[in-house]
């Protein structure tokens, strides 16, 4: 008959039992953070809603008849995973058939019937069914489609379509086509840096016309952060992507190498810790009396960040006077344009007035790319902290709006497909960071 065992002895046995079982992570604030970020119901509500919306088409958003590259860009992702490969390069072959012979790469096409806007529309004999613009006022649209094509071909492996011929010519040339457009016809020498008309930020639309999409003997020509840091990160995806001879690779790479050093030289404010608005090459259009020196502009810093010209610490820094600037201008988001805006009559386009449209307004199109880099940074807690008012307005407002005014209205088109990327993205890099993050403390 066996003998029972004593209080003492069984505590002794558990103890022993305990030491020997495998101990799992501990909770820390970081494992609790992933866990929340991927249990979130509001992230995968969004995520779905933006599938829905995506699958419906491929222009701009119900306030637009047009697909414009600088919009198809930010929502190739989402594009490619509700739409089948072939109709998603279709739509990417449409602007090659529309690139003008130096290069150049058009805004948007739209269906011919569709056309009733007074743009001055170019034709091609390769899509006759569409007729095509070219905002000249940009310089961001051969950048844009070198990473539509880019992201297309990393998503699908589809790298037949760098082979595929327009008239004549393959698309894998005519990528860097539209990059050396840049180089021959926006490039400052003096200051080795692409230039623009001067616009808010990323704008489309330069103060000294009612429209202000065309440049002219008017035009203010002006070097700013975010067209270059486009171009940068459009280098880079082009070297990665496109098969190149080593001499032309290490061309590009060197020059590369410079615009980023220059970017840095004459755009960097180090004292301010931010980039200026502009480097005017044939002065400012705007009052005298308005320090526009003071400007911080949000979207160009993002895509700064995407091109590596800032360190951590500076990403920090710059994260930090975002969120001043919102609380300053009784924002709800980072989306914030700018900040101050620009002062009432500096731009004769009325839809430019303080704190609307590009002039202040809250875009989720650029905020949305803000929290994809604090995620590639490793910043979980910032970009999650991010990205909740951005999720809670698309639910609360049953809709993606183009922008928000600083009492978080909605505004413009309510099915803004560049908002359905852009965050769509930043759900998956926020989750993908939460995932790394159990992984490693496992």
């Amino acid at each position: 008959m066996g003998h029972l065992m004593t209080g003492k002895t069984a505590a002794l046995v558990l103890l022993a039992a305990l030491c020997a079982a495998p101990l799992g992570p501990a909770e820390t604030p970081e494992r609790e953070l992933a866990r929340k970020i991927l249990e979130d119901k509001r992230l995968d509500e969004v995520r779905e809603r933006a599938k829905a919306v995506m699958a419906t088409g491929f222009n701009a958003g119900d306030g637009y008849g047009e697909v414009w590259i600088r919009d198809l860009a930010t929502f190739i992702d989402l594009a490619c995973e509700v739409h089948p490969p072939e109709k998603v390069r279709g739509r990417l072959l449409v602007f090659f058939q529309f690139q003008g012979d130096d290069g150049n790469v058009v805004d948007g096409y739209i269906p011919r019937e569709k056309a009733n806007v007074s743009y001055d529309y170019r034709k091609s004999a390769a899509a006759p069914e569409y007729l095509a613009h070219k905002n000249t006022v940009e310089t961001d649209q051969e950048s844009s489609l070198v990473l539509a094509v880019a992201d297309y071909v990393r998503i699908t492996g589809d790298r037949s379509i760098l082979d595929e011929a327009i008239e004549g010519v393959p698309v894998a040339e005519r990528l860097g086509r539209a990059l050396q457009y840049l180089r021959e016809h926006r490039f400052s020498e003096k200051y080795g840096l692409i230039w623009g008309a001067t616009t808010a930020d990323w704008g489309d639309v330069q103060p000294e016309h009612a429209w202000g999409v065309s440049l002219d003997e008017s035009s203010h020509r002006a070097i700013d952060i975010y067209d270059n840091a486009l171009f940068l990160v459009a280098m880079g995806a082009y070297l990665d992507t496109v098969p190149l001879d080593p001499e032309k690779a290490k061309a590009w790479r060197e020059f590369r190498e410079s615009l980023a050093a220059n970017a840095r030289k004459h755009l960097w404010d180090a004292k301010a810790g931010k980039f200026i608005p502009h480097l005017y090459l044939d002065g400012s259009p705007f009052p005298k009396d308005f320090d526009e020196s003071a400007v911080y502009y949000h979207g160009g810093t993002t895509i700064a960040i995407a091109a590596g010209l800032l360190t951590k610490e500076e990403v920090r820094a710059s994260l930090e006077c975002m969120r001043e600037n919102v609380r300053a201008a009784g924002a709800a988001t980072i989306g914030l344009t700018l900040y101050p805006p620009y002062p009432k009559g500096a731009f004769k386009n009325k839809g430019m007035a303080p704190y609307s449209y590009q002039n202040g307004g809250d875009w989720t199109w650029f905020g949305g790319r803000t929290i994809q880099q604090l995620a590639r940074y490793g910043m979980m807690e910032e970009a999650y902290r991010e990205l909740e008012p951005m999720v809670d307005r698309v639910i609360a407002n049953n809709g993606f709006y183009e922008w928000y005014t600083p009492d978080n209205r909605p505004k413009g088109s309510g099915t803004f497909r560049g908002e359905t990327g852009v965050l769509s993205k930043a759900i998956l890099e926020l989750r993908k960071l939460a995932e790394k993050s159990l992984d490693e403390t496992t």
